[in-house]
């Protein structure tokens, strides 16, 4: 009778524990190939992707290049409508494209894309006119002009001017904020005119400094999210940059039992510096807007394992998507996602050359393999 009940007592502990990481469900998705691109035109690698108020979806892609082979422009910033049919190119020729990085779009219907060979953020109005630019690249005409090198330790950020920007976003006021990036590290802060008004972040493994900041969200509150992808790791910020916590749930997930990845991680036990390809850590995140509720989620994607986390703002895991591979539901390095709302996301693939429109729907999933 004693052994009963103490059985009894461990079953009812376990329903009552909360899922852990370990433990968080495949959720049930379909996965469709998005865009609807005319007779002999061509997506490059997909490197931004964004939704704006009437579903129209925007990608910026790698595509279109031009010059030698390495070094060659790879910027094109592309609409489609909200049933994935091309409507049109922005921005053909433009000045601050040179490498594709991400496409936002903000609360206006603004598009914003970075870019990370000109090192220039640049806002277009919905019509695809020129409203706002921030950073400026190298000048064509300078005696010795290249690729900018990488020092150590890194030399400090100079105010207005980026190096290998990554991504914006906007608090509710319309403060911008710029991930900077590969090698500055920090984050920069402009008000709503694009006047810069200081910076935040420092390379570093400590809380709030940065190893390639590459991804940046902010929720309805303002709050900055930041995908600190070569420390493995979310990190939230206040408007003002004060750090509030981390987030690392995502990293404890069990592996899939058949990874098809094509990146590589690190051999196990290896002391390893920079996480970029450790499971969970963010290449890519967004925030949905509010549901009735007044809840957000946020969605993070990695290259290794290659799937796409949802998690509750607190960091708390509701389960994941896909894994790594070529196939429908597969990923191929997620640089970007869009989520317009909590159940329908938008990945743009640097290794497969596409953007699968997402539909989360209830019950539970299968693993993909």
């Amino acid at each position: 009778m004693k052994k009963t009940l103490l059985a009894l007592a461990a079953l009812l502990l376990c329903a009552a524990a909360p899922v852990r990481a370990a433990d968080a469900p495949v959720l049930n998705a379909e996965f469709k190939d998005f865009l609807q691109m005319p007779d002999g035109m061509y997506i490059g690698e997909a490197a931004g992707v964004a939704v704006n108020s009437k579903g129209h979806v925007f990608v910026f892609s790698r595509g279109n290049t031009q010059g030698p082979v390495y070094g060659s422009i790879a910027a094109q910033l592309l609409e489609f409508d909200a049933n994935g049919k091309y409507v049109r190119e922005i921005g053909h020729n433009l000045y601050g494209f040179g490498f594709a990085h991400t496409v936002r779009v903000d609360k206006d219907d603004n598009i914003w894309t970075t870019d990370k060979g000109t090192d220039m953020v640049v806002k277009f109005s919905p019509a695809g006119k020129v409203l706002l630019v921030l950073g400026r690249k190298q000048e064509a005409a300078d005696y010795g002009t290249g690729g900018i090198q990488r020092v150590n330790p890194p030399r400090p950020p100079v105010a207005g001017m980026f190096r290998q920007v990554t991504d914006v976003t906007w608090d509710p006021a319309g403060n911008i904020y710029v991930s900077d990036g590969y090698i500055n590290s920090r984050v920069a802060m402009f008000d709503k005119n694009g006047d810069i008004v200081g910076s935040f972040g420092e390379p570093g493994t400590g809380p709030g400094q940065f190893n390639t900041p590459h991804t940046i969200a902010a929720d309805k509150d303002g709050n900055i999210y930041v995908g600190d992808r070569g420390n493995g790791r979310i990190q939230v910020f206040d408007h003002t940059g004060k750090f509030l916590r981390m987030i690392t749930q995502m990293n404890d997930v069990t592996l899939p039992s058949v990874i098809h990845a094509i990146r590589q991680p690190p051999a196990a036990g290896a002391n390893v510096a920079n996480k970029t390809i450790s499971p969970g850590a963010p290449w890519a995140i967004c925030i949905s807007p509010p549901n009735r509720s007044g809840e957000q989620f946020l969605f993070s994607s990695d290259s290794y394992p290659g799937r796409i986390y949802k998690m509750k703002l607190d960091g708390t895991l509701v389960g994941t998507i896909g894994s790594a591979g070529k196939e429908m539901g597969h990923f191929g390095d997620i640089h970007e996602l869009a989520c317009p709302d909590e159940n329908t996301l938008f990945a743009a693939e640097e290794l497969n050359w596409r953007v699968q429109k997402i539909t989360i729907r209830p019950g539970a999933g299968a693993v993909t393999n």
